[in-house]
């Protein structure tokens, strides 16, 4: 019998060491640079989010091939293939894009700029979004398949309201706001936006369509009044398309390729995926001049991300990378990139502090992507110039505080609750009841004067007078353009703009080879095997919640409670948070 345990025991253990060893090579084989061909043409393919930060990689056979390309990758493979004399063209496929606005004008100006080496840029097609028309209205030459259509008919903003479901549930959210735009946690306590929430909305939605309708006009040299009209009357079958002149050929993908093959005069196209570009080598790596470029991407939270779940913005790790890049003294300077929402107050100014820091020892400039609001403003006050795309959302500078009042809702499952309490506040918190008179002016004294603390970093930072700033904080949303013309970013552009002006201040010449060096870096599988997941654990309030809103079959709802910000509100916590989250359709 002992044999046999010891026989089964050395088979587990052959498996796992053949399994890991597997593991290492299929490593090793996805490491190994991809070579370019001359006479090659670069496909892009952008579907989904793009991210700023590098997700996890996990080589085959459980990875697969998927290709997930950052911001900061499609930037640097066009800005490297429009100089790569083996790179003759660029085929752009978007399907189905899902990123925010400023990412979409970064990837444009990147297309637009490659389109300056004299190579042609090919666009094709899938029953496309406003998203990806946009992306592809500046390509040379644009194909829509025959059964294909073209879904672009304008921008529209939705906010979803919970309140009258919470009614229904016998649940009431509290919730104490400093600045009259501040209105996250509306969509708990009203059934329909604000007059506030409609003003800003309004501009936002008048702000990105303008853009949408100059994007168009330009690509397709048409003007804007004609394509404002044309768009009246979308969306489009292919023939319409082609007869209003948004596309210049229907044809199958094949096709496509045949007419590039012509244009290239190549008997055969030898492809590319842009994926596979970013991987080979960058002649500008031996480059005595290196730029870091750190990503600040998430909802900020405290903690330490030291899991699988990229999702987030994590005070402590922050803290320690750009402690880390501080220190490098191989880097020249740094941009930090910032696509965050805000988040709690505590991590929001952690992170504030270690931008502080960084911002004594290096020259740093801030580049905006798609968000950059509340608490993702409040970070980026460091002194640091900022440059933000026209689309960025950014400002919300204000403070709210949300409580939720269960009492109801376990009245009607059964639930009760019981205390024994000290001091006049103990249960401010609780969950069984409303908040007190003196509870609420409790807490107003505190969300005041975080929100007087916030404003002042604001106009210590920007050199301008309290009075000045305070009107525009209020914690109003503003669109880059509009945050440009009120002084609350210095620059609008993107990564090569914040790249030209962090060279000024660190002394490199404009000739000069750069090197960036993008902090985190990626993470691998092995990740999965060194590190356990650290997930934070439902409160018995919100678990409850959870499970009687999925039993209900109220999925949407129950989203809502789970979202990480109304974690924050079920521990009292004060947040720093933009009032909405846009998907522009």
């Amino acid at each position: 019998m002992g044999r046999y345990l010891l026989g089964v025991l050395t088979g587990v253990v052959l498996v796992v060491v053949l399994c890991v060893a597997g593991l290492f090579a299929a490593a090793s084989l996805k490491s190994r640079a991809p070579t370019v061909a001359d006479g090659s043409t670069l496909v892009l393919r952008i579907s989904g989010e793009v991210p700023e930060r590098a997700p996890l990689e996990i080589p085959f056979p459980f990875g697969g091939d998927k290709e997930t390309l950052t911001v900061q990758n499609i930037w640097s493979v066009l800005r490297r293939a429009a100089a790569d004399s083996r790179i003759k063209a660029v085929v752009l496929q978007p399907e189905g894009a899902t990123l925010g606005w400023a990412k979409m004008q970064e990837i444009r100006r990147d297309l637009d700029e490659f389109r300056k080496s004299g190579k042609p840029v090919y666009a094709y097609l899938r029953t496309a979004s406003s998203r990806d028309y946009y992306l592809a209205a500046g390509a040379s030459r644009i194909y829509l398949g025959p059964s294909d259509g073209l879904n672009v008919k304008g921008v529209a903003l939705g906010l979803m309201y919970y309140k009258g479901t919470l009614d229904k549930l016998g649940v009431q959210v509290e919730v104490e706001h400093a600045g009259k735009y501040k209105d996250f946690g509306d969509s708990y306590t009203r059934t329909s936006m604000s007059p506030e929430t409609k003003e800003v909305l309004n501009g936002i939605a008048d702000n990105v369509y303008g853009d949408l309708i100059a994007a168009i006009a330009r690509g397709r040299k048409r003007p804007e009044a004609e394509i404002r009209a044309t768009i009246d009357e979308g969306p489009f079958i292919a023939a319409q398309a082609k007869a209003k002149g948004l596309v210049d050929d229907i044809k199958y993908e094949d096709e496509m390729w045949a007419d590039l093959k012509k244009v290239l005069k190549q008997t055969e196209l030898k492809k590319m995926s842009a994926h596979d570009y970013a991987l080979v080598p960058d002649g500008a790596a031996a480059s005595p001049d290196r730029i870091g470029f750190v990503v600040a991407e998430g909802e900020i939270t405290r903690g330490d991300a030291n899991s699988t779940d990229d999702s987030g913005l994590e005070s402590n790790q922050f803290v320690r990378m750009i402690n880390k890049v501080a220190a490098d003294s191989t880097l020249k300077g740094v941009i930090v990139r910032i696509d965050s929402p805000g988040g709690e107050v505590p991590a929001s100014d952690e992170m504030w502090r270690a931008m502080q820091e960084l911002h004594r020892k290096k020259p740093v400039v801030i580049s905006m992507s798609d968000v950059a609001a509340s608490g993702g403003y409040y970070m980026a006050m460091s002194g640091d110039p900022i440059v933000a795309y026209p689309g960025t959302e950014t400002g919300s500078i204000g403070v709210v505080f949300g409580k939720p009042n269960l009492r109801g809702l376990y009245d009607k499952v059964g639930l009760s609750k019981d205390y024994i309490s000290r001091g006049k506040l103990a249960l401010m918190e609780s969950d069984y009841q409303p908040l007190s008179p003196a509870g609420r002016a409790k807490l107003r004294e505190g969300i005041d004067a975080t929100y007087v603390d916030f404003v002042g970093k604001v106009a210590a930072s920007r050199k301008r007078p309290f009075a000045e700033v305070e009107p525009l904080a209020q914690g109003r949303v503003w669109m880059g353009d509009q945050a440009k013309a009120n002084g609350l970013v210095d620059e609008l552009g993107g990564i090569d703009r914040a790249l030209e002006m962090v060279r000024k201040k660190a002394g490199i010449p404009a000739t000069a080879k750069v090197h960036l060096v993008v902090f985190p870096g990626k993470r691998s599988w092995l990740d999965l095997l060194t590190h356990a997941a650290s997930e934070t654990a439902e409160s018995d309030a919100e678990a409850r919640i959870s499970g009687l809103l999925s039993r209900s079959g109220l999925e949407p709802l129950r989203a809502a409670w789970r979202d990480p910000r109304l974690r924050v509100w079920m521990r009292g916590g004060m947040l720093r948070m933009a009032p909405f989250s846009l998907e522009f359709r």
